[in-house]
């Protein structure tokens, strides 16, 4: 069970975390990493950061850049945040936001092909929304 602190904690790491990856980190292994969420342990010592890629690379190569840029984003977090622990970050690709996003593709995709399907079938008859 999530604690009203746990959540605000999460709150704050997910804001700061997205801010420092989209806007300051410098390795470009990170500028099309998207943080998608954040749960914290409930002694608030280490973080799940959840993390999307738009890019083509594999998950390997996105998480060495993570890893990488660890230290900086726990010093930054350090820095900006009041916190009396920052907690140790671990990070995991967001599988549900990427089997979504799978599902809405193929659903235009399924769509797209109904139209095509439609339009041939009656080629003769004008789209009354048009």
């Amino acid at each position: 069970m999530t604690t009203i602190r746990q959540k605000r904690y999460a709150e704050l790491l997910f804001e700061e975390l997205s801010s420092l990856i989209t806007l300051e980190a410098s390795d470009p292994r990170l500028a099309t990493i998207t943080i998608t969420a954040v749960e914290v342990s409930p002694d608030l010592r280490s973080a799940k950061v959840f993390y999307l890629d738009d890019s083509e690379r594999t998950v390997p190569e996105v998480l060495a850049g993570l890893e990488h840029a660890q230290s900086f984003l726990r010093r930054e977090l350090a820095l900006r945040l009041m916190l009396r622990y920052v907690p140790e970050l671990h990070f995991h690709e967001d599988v549900i936001e990427k089997k979504a996003r799978r599902i809405d593709a193929l659903l235009q995709k399924i769509h797209e092909e109904e139209e095509q399907e439609t339009n041939h079938e009656n080629p003769g008859t004008k789209n009354p929304a048009g």
